[in-house]
This record gives structure tokens, sequence and C-alpha cells, in this order.
């Protein structure tokens, strides 16, 4: 058991299938070959892009990451809540159903990663998320929770996004998912930083799920032999993490009504009346803050995105 989070019950057998359309095997080979090349570009780029002023590699990590998924066959829809974004730190947090998760919210909100320390020992990947300043955490040690706290808040307080995945492992997208567990919300209450939920869903779920035991190139091929697979990225309102509308009269924590509040809009659940009010007058001063600003875009033709894991962030 994870001192994050206990063990997903997805299992490959059970969840890692799909029954739609498949592509024969040359086309879905030739899908394959395009998105470890992508991939392998990403490694081979990510030195000399790390030189460059913030706008410009913030601008160069979107296109990369937008073309992860679109070279593995996968459409993707992005649906962005307009907001207007401080100058400070911010933490991203998302369901977590693929691999592929990650590239989908770096392709929109580009950040620090966090994820478990084996991530950073996974031959390519493992390089890519070193050279991507993504911070590492042992997740298996209770003792090292604190630290690992310490290190997001300080993260956040020197302006970083940081990109979490709550739930710890991987969910096969079917169900609700996991619970949304506390630890890095205390991160963002410590940083005084907002919250920023992301909705991660794909058109077929059994395709692009990474769980469990599933080694990673069967995952690969598995998404790579569905046609027409898409992706959504729901990019939601901002949850200012200091809000007093997280305090709960129970005494509860507050970092886990802040934790609870963000899982209720990630998987599309009512959220508490307070929340429900701290997140519409967020939302409003945001859409006066950014209109006229287009909340829907598609990427273009064909475009990749989906596998699942769980052995990613959490």
């Amino acid at each position: 058991m994870s001192a994050w989070l206990p063990v997903a019950p997805c299992t490959p057998q059970a969840c890692a299938r799909h029954t739609g359309a498949v592509r024969s095997p040359l086309p879905a080979l030739l899908r394959l070959l395009a998105g470890c090349a992508w991939t392998l570009l990403g490694v081979a780029c990510a030195p000399p892009v790390r030189l460059l002023p913030a706008p410009a590699r913030g601008w160069l990590v979107r296109r990369w990451a937008r073309g992860v998924p679109r070279a593995f066959g996968v459409r993707v829809t992005v649906r962005v809540h307009p907001y207007a974004p401080g100058s400070g730190g911010e933490l991203v947090v998302a369901n977590h159903i693929s691999w592929l998760d990650i590239p989908l919210v770096a392709s929109v909100l580009p950040g620090r990663m966090l994820a478990k320390s084996e991530v950073g020992r996974w031959p390519l990947l493992g390089r890519l998320a070193g050279l991507g300043s993504t911070l590492f955490i042992d997740r298996d040690r209770l003792r090292a929770l604190p630290g690992a706290v310490d290190t997001v808040a300080a993260a956040l307080r020197a302006g970083s996004r940081v990109v979490a995945f709550p739930e710890g492992s991987t969910w096969c997208g079917r169900g609700s998912g996991g619970v949304f567990r506390p630890a890095v919300f205390q991160a963002a209450i410590d940083a005084e930083v907002s919250v920023r939920p992301v909705r991660i869903t794909y058109g077929t779920a059994g395709a692009v799920a990474f769980v469990g035991d599933d080694p990673l190139a069967a995952s690969l091929w598995r998404v790579v032999r569905a046609a027409g697979l898409t992706a959504e990225v729901h990019v939601l309102a901002p949850i200012p993490a200091g809000a007093r509308a997280f305090v709960p009269a129970s005494g509860e924590p507050g970092r886990r009504t802040l934790a609870r509040a963000a899982r209720a809009a990630v998987v599309g659940t009512d959220l508490t009346a307070t929340a429900r009010a701290a997140a519409d007058q967020t939302a409003v001063a945001s859409d006066s803050a950014n209109r006229p600003a287009a909340s829907v875009h598609h990427w273009a033709r064909s475009s990749p995105a989906a596998a699942s894991s769980s052995r990613t962030s959490s």
C-alpha cells in the first residue's frame, strides 16, 4: 500500500480492452514509429530548450506535447474556462487514466510534474521527465510525506506551476475514479496559490487504460491499433486555496475540503454550496477579465492522445 494512495483495483485483464474499430498492423506500426520518434525528438531537444526564455520555452513545450497524442493517432479536443492567469504559482490537478495524460495537460498548462521516484529510472521517459524539472517524490515511505509537501510548496511559492495527479495511480476511466489524496493540496494552502482542476476523458476508455501491471509496450500497441480514439481536456475554473468557503464548520482540515472540491469539479459532480459559490465568484471575475475568449479548440486532423499508466505521477 502506498503512503499516498492504495493501488487502484483496475487491471489490464478487466479494464484495458478495445472493442471498436481497429487499424491494420502496418498503419498501426507507422503510428507507433511516429509517436516514438516524436518522443525521442523531445528528449534530444530538451537540453537546449531549457536555456531559452520562459515564454519561448513554454510555447515549444506546448507544441511538442500536442504532437505526442497526434503522433499516436488520437484526436484531441481542449476546452478552457477563460480566466486571468496570475503571476505566481499554481497547482494543477487532474484525474489519471493514461500515460498520455501528462502530454495532454502539458499541451495546455505546462508545468513541473509531480511524479513518483520510480519514473525517474524509466528508460527514455525518465530522462525526459528529469529534463522537464519533474518533482520526484518517494511515495513508499510515509515519513517522506511532509518533506514532499514542503518541496511542492516551495516550488509553488517560487512561481512554478506544479501538475499533480492526486488519485495516486491510474484508473480505467469507466467509473468515478479514485479519491483525491489531500497532501498535495496542503502545499497549495501553505503557498497560498489557487488550484486549477483539469478533467481528462477518453472516447474509448478501454483502449487507453494503462493500469495495474500492464506492460508499456502492450499499451502502446493497443493505442495505435485502436482507430478513432478521441480525448478531451477540460480546464476548469480555478479554486482559491485560501478562500474562507473552504474552511469547514466541522473543523475538518481545509486540505481535505479543498481536495473534495477539486475532485468534484474533475468528475463533474456537484460541489458543496460554499465551494460552488467560491468557484462561481472566481469564474465571474475570470470571464470579465478575459472576454472575448475562445473556450474550445480542436486540434486538427486525426490527432493522438491516449493510453494509461499505474506507474505515472501522483
